[in-house]
């Protein structure tokens, strides 16, 4: 039985689409050969971004690109991928008690993509596609406690009603969910109020 990240890369390709997908550790081999990759030779580009961000951060982003050769995975579906990105962050955070910045380096990430692009224009779609991980399942599961949900019957009926309100508080122009929740409990009229009940 083909696996599921085998269909999804099918399916896609299928429909004429183009593919960025993570490699994690539930793919060993294939993340140890694409590891091996890197480490063996050198980039084709790189594209270099500093974000000084909120919170008193500073998000440095370096993207590298390597072609991928047919024939360089470990089974017939891996030729698919026509390129290999490893991204690095390193993150400074002022510490107010020793006055200073001080560094986080995180262990590099790596993708494989069905196409051909620029470095600018990946680190671009692997930055997006964090901003909607942040927006998206992260407030579902921390604001709205999907992942410690106990329900095993028909749990994507609460599934929706999760999204729903999400969805529904944004689009009212909440961007903190979770004292939007906390002010909606306390005051009915305010959440019978929203445009979309």
């Amino acid at each position: 039985m083909p696996s599921t990240f085998k269909k999804t890369v099918e399916t896609v390709l299928a429909t004429g689409n183009d593919l960025l997908v993570q490699l994690k550790g539930n793919h060993p081999k294939l993340l140890a050969a694409v590891r091996t990759l890197c480490q063996s030779r050198a980039h084709a580009e790189q594209s270099y971004t500093v974000d000084l961000g909120r919170r008193n951060r500073i998000e440095q982003r370096t993207v590298r690109l390597w072609p991928l050769p047919p024939g360089s995975g470990t089974d017939p579906w891996h030729d698919h991928f026509q390129t290999v990105i490893e991204g690095q962050r390193q993150i400074e955070v002022f510490n107010p008690y020793h006055r200073r910045f001080e560094p986080r380096q995180e262990s590099p990430a790596y993708y494989l993509a069905t196409c051909t692009a620029s470095a600018a224009t990946l680190a671009q779609v692997i930055r997006g596609h964090w901003a909607i991980e942040n927006r998206l399942h992260h407030v579902l599961d921390v604001s709205l406690g999907e992942d410690s949900s106990r329900i095993r019957r028909n749990p994507g009926v609460f599934a929706l009603l999760r999204h729903f309100a999400l969805n529904l508080l944004r689009h009212n122009g909440q961007a903190n969910i979770r004292s939007a929740l906390y002010d909606n409990a306390i005051c009915l009229h305010r959440l019978l109020a929203y445009d979309g009940i």
